[in-house]
């Protein structure tokens, strides 16, 4: 497993952007497969986005696609969630997570709450 932090995430009006970042430990960032998730009050856990572990491929979930990209910098240990054109159902607790395939995510981030406004 690996240990992962995030932050960036805070209150913003729709029609902002945020940038979220999570940072892991260890020396084997690259080999992990990265995503987010995200869960709203009430609701299931979803799928947001996801990266290969050069960067090379990126998955969206449909609500998202358009709006949200993720990237990553392996020398910096480092995975991002650019988030523009935010809207109120985007608000929720997101989740970094880390793996070695795109289905099995076994270390989860604390979470960062995002909160949009209308």
């Amino acid at each position: 497993q690996v240990q992962l932090v995030e932050s960036g995430g805070r209150l913003v009006q729709a029609g902002g952007s945020l940038r979220l970042s999570c940072t892991a430990s260890g020396r084997t960032f690259s080999m992990y497969v990265m995503g987010w998730f995200r869960q709203a009050p009430g609701k299931e856990r979803e799928f947001v986005a996801s990266i290969s572990g050069s960067g090379g491929r990126t998955y969206y979930a449909d609500s998202v696609k358009g709006r949200f990209t993720i990237s990553r910098d392996n020398a910096k240990n480092t995975v991002y969630l650019q988030m523009n054109n935010l809207k109120p159902e985007d608000t929720a607790v997101y989740y970094c997570v880390a793996g070695y395939n795109y289905y099995d995510y076994n270390s989860w981030g604390q979470g960062t709450q995002v909160t949009v406004s209308s």
